[in-house]
């Protein structure tokens, strides 16, 4: 099997560490796109190599055009081409409706659907000039149907990324797949502090009684950029263990 470059943005934690974990399983080199948790991404790092794979860790705010173009450049550099991008980073400011600001918009905005319009962009022109390529979204059920009021910036930037999604799919056809994985309730890091009865109330939504885990995202996305998938295109694939929000 060809030894693909995978560019997961938002790398060092939670999904994006579990992503990391089964492409690099997988036999593919890893650019790990981080922010600030610089101690995290060294330790994802050394993890990695056991699989003898190439990790390039590198430090990039996607919501600074500059930035975004000095890491592709840095990653074309070092493997001459990026086969697979996962727009994974993504932030969650959670205040009641009175509390929103502008601020907490404009900085949801920035980095849930900017952020990967961006990394999109720079990484598909290099992308085109391979013909081929995959690009991954991860948006979320409640960018479909699943809103919070509390959460109602990130939903609006969630079902931005849907939409972002089929727009890629059109413009970059028919060399560059792009689709889009709307999870639900996930145990990450975001949710860690849940309160437990509210938990049980949305664990009860759910028709598998559970949470997922970010293994059973990451095999998603995994699936995705494969071969198995070359006729799956312009898609957003729930992963949510059968919500009954709806």
């Amino acid at each position: 099997m060809e030894r693909k470059t995978v560019l997961i943005t938002g790398a060092s934690r939670g999904l994006g560490s579990s992503i990391a974990r089964v492409f690099a399983k997988n036999n593919h080199n890893i650019i790990l796109n981080y922010n600030n948790s610089e101690k995290e991404t060294q330790k994802l790092t050394e993890e990695l190599k056991q699989y003898n794979v190439e990790i390039l860790p590198i430090k990039a705010d996607i919501t600074k055009e500059e930035e975004i173009k000095n890491m592709v450049d840095l990653s074309i550099n070092k493997f001459k081409k990026i086969d697979v991008l996962i727009n994974n980073a993504g932030i969650a400011i959670d205040t009641t409706f009175e509390d929103k600001t502008k601020e907490n918009f404009i900085k949801t905005l920035d980095t849930n659907l900017i952020g990967p319009f961006l990394v999109s962009k720079y990484v598909g022109e290099e992308m085109l000039k391979e013909k081929q390529g995959s690009i991954i979204n991860i948006s979320s059920t409640n960018g479909i149907d699943t809103y919070y009021e509390y959460s109602l910036d990130y939903d609006a930037s969630k079902a931005g990324l849907i939409s972002l999604t089929h727009n890629l799919a059109t413009h970059y056809a028919p060399y560059i797949r792009v689709n889009c994985i709307a999870p639900g309730w996930i145990n990450t890091e975001m949710n860690k502090n849940l309160d437990e009865e509210y938990k049980k109330e949305e664990e009860n939504k759910i028709l598998l009684n559970r949470f997922g885990n970010p293994e059973e995202i990451a095999k998603v996305v995994y699936f995705l950029s494969t071969d198995d998938a070359s006729y799956i295109n312009n898609e957003t694939i729930r992963v949510d263990g059968g919500s009954m929000h709806a």
